[in-house]
C-alpha cells in the first residue's frame, strides 16, 4: 500500500492544522518485480470479472475453505468475506507498491484448522489501477487527493452485489444473506467498505474496515453513520498510531474513528459487536493489516453460526 506524504491545510470538524502526512493518493506503477515466489497458498482460484458499470475488466480470487471439494461436503454451503485490493491479499508479488501482503490464505486456513474460525469463503477483488480512488470513494479527497476528478464510488456497492456477488454465488457454495456475507478493505478500500454497509445493509452484515481515510467528504462519511439506522451484525475497525507522519495528524485521525465508534454506541452496539483497535507502534501498511488480521477474523465470524438469509 502506497504512503506518500503531502503538505495540505486540513480543515474538517472545526480545526485546521498545516501538516504532512500519510495519505491514501492514487497508486502509481512500481518497479517491476524481476524475480518472484509466490506467496498464494491454499485453494486459490482465479476468475475475470468485465465490469458494465465500470466499464473495466478485473481478477476476482476466490480462496475456497478447506476440503471444500470433498464429497462428503458437496451439499454444505460457506458464509463469504469479500475483500477489496484483491492483489495485496494473498500474493506478495502481486502487490505492486509494497510488495507485501495480507497473509489472507495462510491465516484464515490457520485459524481454521484451530477451529477459531468456521470454513468460509473468501473473495479477493482486485483494484482497479489507477482508477482504484474514483472506484471506492463516494465522495472526494479533498485532503489527500484534491486534484482528484469527481469519484465514482457511491456506485460501487452495486458493483459488489450486480456483479461480484453473482458470480461467486453463481460458481460457489455460498450462504446468501445479511448474516452470512462481509466486506472489507484498508484505506480508500475501508472508506468503501464502511460505506458499502451503509448503502446495502441487508447485503453486508460484517465489516472489516481498516485504515479508512475517513476525512473524504470533508468528513462526510462520519457523518453517514449518524444517525446509524442499517444494522450490521459485527464491525471491526483498526488503525494505526503511526499511520500519519505527524503525531498531530495522526490524533485527528484516530478521533475520526472515535466518532464513527461513538455513532455505533449510540444506536446501541457494544463490544460484542463492535470493536475498534488502535496499535499504537502500526503504521498505514499491509504488514499492519496482516498483523490485526486474526483478531479482526476472530472478532467477527469465531462465533458465527449459520442463520436463513434475511428477508
Amino acid at each position: 500500500m502506497l504512503r506518500c506524504t503531502s503538505r495540505f491545510l486540513l480543515l474538517a470538524f472545526g480545526w485546521s492544522v498545516i501538516a504532512t502526512v500519510a495519505t491514501a493518493a492514487p497508486r502509481r506503477a512500481a518497479e517491476p518485480i524481476t524475480s518472484c515466489q509466490s506467496t498464494a497458498t491454499g485453494d486459490l482460484r482465479l476468475h475475470q470479472l468485465e465490469s458494465r458499470i465500470f466499464g473495466n475488466k478485473r481478477s476476482i480470487r476466490v480462496l475456497l475453505p478447506p476440503d471444500y471439494d470433498v464429497p462428503d461436503n458437496r451439499s454444505r454451503r460457506y458464509p463469504v468475506l469479500y475483500l477489496l485490493d484483491g492483489q495485496n491479499l494473498f500474493d506478495a508479488c502481486l502487490s505492486e507498491l509494497s510488495h507485501r501482503e495480507w497473509r489472507v490464505d495462510e491465516t484464515v486456513y490457520e485459524l481454521i484448522a484451530a477451529k477459531v474460525l468456521p470454513p468460509l469463503i473468501v473473495v479477493g477483488i482486485d483494484h482497479a489501477g489507477s482508477d482504484r480512488p474514483r472506484e471506492y470513494l463516494p465522495y472526494k479527497d479533498f485532503v489527500g487527493n484534491p486534484a482528484m476528478p469527481e469519484p465514482a464510488g457511491k456506485r460501487f456497492p452495486d458493483f459488489l452485489t450486480d456483479e461480484v456477488l453473482p458470480l461467486v454465488d453463481g460458481q460457489y457454495r455460498t450462504l446468501p444473506g445479511h448474516s452470512n456475507t462481509g466486506i472489507g478493505g484498508s484505506s480508500y478500500g475501508g472508506a468503501a467498505a464502511l460505506y458499502a454497509i451503509l448503502a446495502k445493509p441487508n447485503v453486508f452484515g460484517y465489516a472489516l474496515i481498516e485504515s479508512p481515510t475517513l476525512w473524504v467528504g470533508m468528513g462526510q462519511l462520519v457523518r453517514d453513520t449518524s444517525p446509524l439506522i442499517a444494522a450490521p451484525v459485527k464491525v471491526f475497525v483498526g488503525f494505526g498510531g503511526h499511520e500519519a507522519d505527524d503525531p498531530k495528524i495522526n490524533d485527528k485521525m484516530t478521533s475520526l474513528i472515535r466518532l464513527v465508534e461513538t455513532n455505533f454506541r449510540s444506536a446501541g452496539y457494544n463490544e460484542s459487536n463492535f470493536k475498534v483497535v488502535v496499535d499504537p507502534d502500526a503504521a498505514h501498511n499491509e504488514d499492519a493489516w496482516a498483523k490485526r488480521l486474526p483478531g479482526a477474523l476472530e472478532f467477527l465470524f469465531g462465533s458465527w453460526r449459520e442463520s436463513p438469509p434475511r428477508p
